[in-house]
């Protein structure tokens, strides 16, 4: 705090990291208007990026599970709390011809179900009846009743920074350029670029959550971005809710392909191709869409099931997905920067954020008004791990 005992929270990025950590500090016992502030520093729009763009799978058996015990109980309580409807999902990888390894399917290695799946099976399950059964040639479950749930990125990332504005907290938008400090390594304040001036927040803490832009205001963090794309489809009839992790052969290519497919409760199908080598931009607003990759998704997709066939492509898009390039693989950057006083890290999350966002927000929340992380044993994914 400052000598007068006011507190300056600045966090850099309006992903679902940066918000749902401004959702969390507001409700945060000791926060009041009277003695803190929190700015949410953002550079084009909130959830321009990811956030708004990804599938928003919710599962028990994600990665880091430290951090997924305290986020999947989170995301139940938020539901709760503010009137979300829960959609649970029913997991599946459908396969269509040759086996290969499935997204996001590393976590499964450290589940904590304690009974083992049913194995892979000919036919699928009786309400999947929106996909061709006839050209099925296997189906596995990946997780049980109660395991995996989905939220609307877009929404759920909106709907935490309008809930944290409703506490006082201020939403600004700028490019971060640099972090300035005191001599004695305290942070002090976050300058930034507005209509190409600059501008400067006097700040007692500062937390990065910029996603793969985390490098371009810390450098030294070794984060970096893989761009991939998307497409919604409205079908032409409303399906069940399934996550599907898919290897599909087409009949025009030797290898096969592995879209990921949601059904949205609201009528919406997202899918996803894996990522690309394309360079990152300096903003999500300069993200460039490559039409013939979204119209081979549709394709891909739309090759199994009529009802995506015959449906309407609502959106083409794309964004980048963390990584972190060192440390333990796979895991986020959480944590306070040795050296650095009031400096916090949270980001990194690979294509987990909108899974462990609560987790990481309710830590980092710990982290800043009260010191330290209760919530969970989180020290693995302590910054100095990792740089």
């Amino acid at each position: 705090m400052t000598a007068s005992g006011q507190r300056n929270i600045v966090i850099i990025g309006g992903g679902i990291i940066g918000c749902t950590t401004a959702y969390y500090l507001s409700r945060h016992p000791k926060y009041s208007t009277e003695n803190t502030s929190i700015t949410v520093l953002e550079a084009s729009s909130i959830a321009g990026g990811a956030s708004g763009k990804a599938g928003g799978l919710v599962a028990k058996w994600a990665y880091p599970k430290e951090l997924v015990k305290v986020t999947f109980a989170e995301h139940e309580r938020l539901a709760a709390e503010q009137n979300g409807r829960g959609e649970e999902l029913e997991g599946g990888s459908k396969k269509m011809d040759p086996d290969r390894s499935l997204q996001k399917k590393e976590g499964l290695i450290d589940g904590d179900s304690e009974a083992p799946l049913s194995g892979s099976t000919k036919g699928l399950p009786r309400d999947l009846d929106w996909v061709k059964s006839d050209l099925t040639d296997s189906y596995a479950p990946m997780a049980r009743h109660g395991e995996t749930a989905q939220v609307h990125p877009y929404l759920f990332t909106n709907s935490m920074i309008e809930l944290a504005q409703e506490k006082g907290v201020k939403v600004v938008y700028g490019k971060a350029t640099s972090i300035g400090y005191a001599s004695d390594g305290a942070v002090e304040s976050v300058t930034y670029i507005q209509d190409s001036e600059s501008h400067t927040i006097p700040t007692t803490d500062v937390i990065v959550s910029a996603g793969p832009w985390t490098s371009t205001v810390l450098p030294q963090v070794p984060i970096s971005g893989t761009r991939a794309h998307s497409i919604t489809i409205r079908p032409s009839r409303p399906v069940s809710a399934y996550a599907l992790f898919t290897e599909i052969q087409l009949p025009d290519s030797a290898q096969a392909v592995t879209p990921e497919i949601y059904a949205r409760p609201n009528n919406e199908v997202y899918a996803c191709s894996p990522g690309d080598g394309k360079p990152m931009p300096e903003s999500t607003k300069l993200v460039e869409v490559d039409e013939k990759v979204c119209e081979a998704l549709f394709a891909q997709v739309a090759s199994i099931s009529d009802e995506l066939r015959k449906g309407e492509v609502t959106a083409k898009q794309a964004c980048y997905l963390p990584n972190v390039n060192s440390g333990p693989q796979g895991h986020p950057i959480i944590g306070s920067v040795r050296g650095s006083k009031g400096l916090v890290i949270a980001a990194g999350h690979t294509c987990w954020g909108i899974c462990n966002a609560p987790g990481t927000a309710k830590a980092v929340s710990e982290l800043v008004m009260d010191g330290k992380i209760t919530c969970g044993k989180l020290d693995k994914l302590a910054p100095h791990h990792f740089f």
